[in-house]
């Protein structure tokens, strides 16, 4: 049976950051720049720890090129070839140190994930994402990933729970996703009725992430930059935004018009639109008589 929880449990909107007395002169002094070195694979990091998502229409090659010149980071999407890689790095060597690829838990998504990361060996960073990091299967393919991969570093998610995120450490990741249903376009909260608000589960796992030396990723629900800022105060050491950078020219997505704006279409990478676009059709473990089961568009970003 279900145990449940009442104890309180708190998202990004539920509260706000106390001011405190500062000696900086402005907010322009602030450092946003750190250093990391992971507990896996031994690998050293520096930058500025905002990561852009690994969704199709926003963590793209051309967002990349753009998020390094500024020392942030890029979780590109999987469904790039391996001939599109090579062609980018031969292009932009300099953006490769800010960047990972991105890979399910599949046999074939090993495969293509290899043969990226040895044709480009200047690629470190490998996101392993999947919709339920609770799986014994995910845990056993960490393991394997980080057999496969020893010196790279290894980001696995999403979880929301102290005792996961130390599962997942303890089998080779470095770097933990958390979040589960709390972005702006998923609706896992509301279709499985699974879900953690967002700023407990940071505060839970990185506490857990910390005890390991390990990291953690606050993955989704950031709707405004005080969000972001309240991430990092609950522990997170990156955010991961998808919908905040959604929309810009760098961004792909269907162009359309509504009220006179052009805008770009932002969806959730489980949704109906996702699934037609990179698998020819929805999965067929949903039901054909129910029309959009799980589609959420959202127009976002004017162009």
């Amino acid at each position: 049976m279900p145990r449940i929880d009442a104890d309180l449990k708190l998202d990004f909107k539920d509260v706000l950051l106390r001011p405190k007395r500062s000696s900086l002169k402005s907010r322009a002094e602030v450092d946003l720049e750190r250093t990391f070195t992971f507990r896996n694979s031994k690998q050293t990091y520096s930058g500025i720890p905002i990561i852009v998502a690994n969704m199709d229409t926003v963590g793209t090659f051309e967002m990349a090129v753009v998020m390094s010149q500024h020392s942030m980071f890029t979780a590109v999407h999987k469904h790039y070839t391996l001939d599109d890689w090579k062609r980018f790095a031969t292009n932009h060597p300099e953006c490769l140190q800010h960047m990972a690829v991105s890979s399910g838990s599949g046999q074939n998504d090993l495969e293509k994930m290899s043969n990226v990361l040895e044709a480009v060996p200047q690629v470190k960073f490998i996101c392993l994402d999947v919709a339920n990091g609770y799986s014994e299967h995910f845990v056993e393919f960490v393991k394997l990933v980080r057999a496969r991969f020893p010196e790279h570093t290894i980001m696995a998610g999403n979880v929301v729970t102290g005792e996961m995120v130390e599962e997942l450490i303890l089998s080779g990741a470095d770097i933990i996703k958390v979040g589960v249903g709390p972005g702006s376009v998923c609706t896992t909260r509301t279709k499985t009725g699974v879900g953690y608000p967002q700023l407990s589960a940071v505060i839970e796992c990185a506490d857990s992430a910390h005890g390991l030396k390990g990291h953690i990723i606050s993955d989704g629900g950031c709707t405004c930059p005080g969000d972001v800022a309240k991430a990092f105060g609950a522990g997170a050491d990156f955010v991961m935004l998808g919908g905040m950078f959604s929309g810009h020219t760098e961004c792909a997505g269907e162009v359309i018009e509504r009220n006179g704006q052009k805008l770009k279409l932002f969806y959730g990478m489980s949704s109906d639109t996702a699934m037609k676009k990179h698998a020819g059709g929805v999965a067929e473990y949903r039901n054909s008589g129910l029309k959009n089961t799980n589609v959420e568009v959202k127009a976002s970003t004017p162009l």
